[in-house]
């Protein structure tokens, strides 16, 4: 008697579970359903903003291209080279609680910081991170110093919206402009004004800034992979999930090959 008393509470708390799973289930597929069209509205905009002041051509990320870890976390990554800058990476991932665009430049061509710009839609919720990477050839030049100002400007704009909290990592040293916003479903148009503020500004100072010289464009390289190889060896938030699935060696190509770029540009 006791026995079956036990096994129907166990059989309700089964059923009660299983409910909360569904529900769980259903809340995810429909925020997920409402942040994908944002965060590819957000990508193609940001690749329109590129092509409208500089030459963009696409390349062949490979492997790279689709990859699934888990059953459930989707990557696409676009390549580009754009010409008289660099490289850039367009990365979509959809992960079923959250989606996140990853807008890179790796400005190889010209004495400009590293752009890259990390939005997060998770579930109604929204983390947005503007940084700029220091790992130009020469970040102590009246023209860099005027680029990290032009930057610095573009973030007081927002300075209203919510700072988002980040743990300290061993890359901060590189950034010197930089904003980590939480925002909300109801701020989207806001954040996505903010993604193209960032990079309209970022495009402006790269049309204006001179092209660098064979010399400089090789430290530039140099410094780019210096980054990219402390991101493998001492590890990163995405690094290492990248690390964790394709292995140390493939996530140090997809990197230096598609991501960053360093191949295309290293003599």
């Amino acid at each position: 008697m006791i026995v079956k008393k036990i096994l129907k509470v166990l059989g309700i708390l089964l059923l009660i579970l299983l409910f909360l799973v569904l529900i769980l289930v259903i809340i995810v597929h429909i925020n997920a359903k409402k942040n994908r069209p944002v965060m590819n509205e957000t990508a193609a905009k940001g690749l329109e903003l590129v092509k409208k002041d500089f030459t963009v051509t696409k390349l062949d990320a490979g492997d790279y291209t689709d990859m699934k870890f888990y059953g459930f976390m989707k990557f696409h990554v676009d390549q580009y080279r754009v010409e008289e800058l660099g490289n850039l990476s367009v990365m979509t991932a959809d992960m079923g609680f959250m989606q996140m665009c990853s807008f890179l430049i790796t400005p190889y061509e010209k004495n400009l910081p590293v752009c890259t710009l990390d939005y997060m839609y998770i579930l109604g919720s929204r983390k947005s991170y503007t940084e700029f990477y220091d790992l130009a050839a020469d970040t102590g030049s009246g023209e860099y110093r005027g680029v990290q100002d032009m930057l610095k400007k573009m973030t007081s704009r927002f300075a209203d919206l919510e700072e988002s909290k980040t743990e300290p990592h061993w890359y901060d040293t590189y950034l010197s402009v930089f904003m980590h916003k939480k925002l909300k479903r109801a701020d989207d148009a806001r954040n996505q004004e903010m993604f193209c503020d960032a990079l309209r500004t970022y495009l402006e100072a790269a049309k204006a800034a001179d092209l660098s010289s064979p010399e400089e464009q090789a430290r530039q390289v140099e410094n780019t992979q210096s980054y990219c190889d402390g991101l493998i060896e001492k590890g990163g938030v995405s690094t290492d999930l990248f690390k964790r699935v394709l292995g140390e060696d493939k996530a140090h190509e997809f990197f230096d090959r598609v991501f960053f770029g360093t191949e295309l540009y290293r003599s």
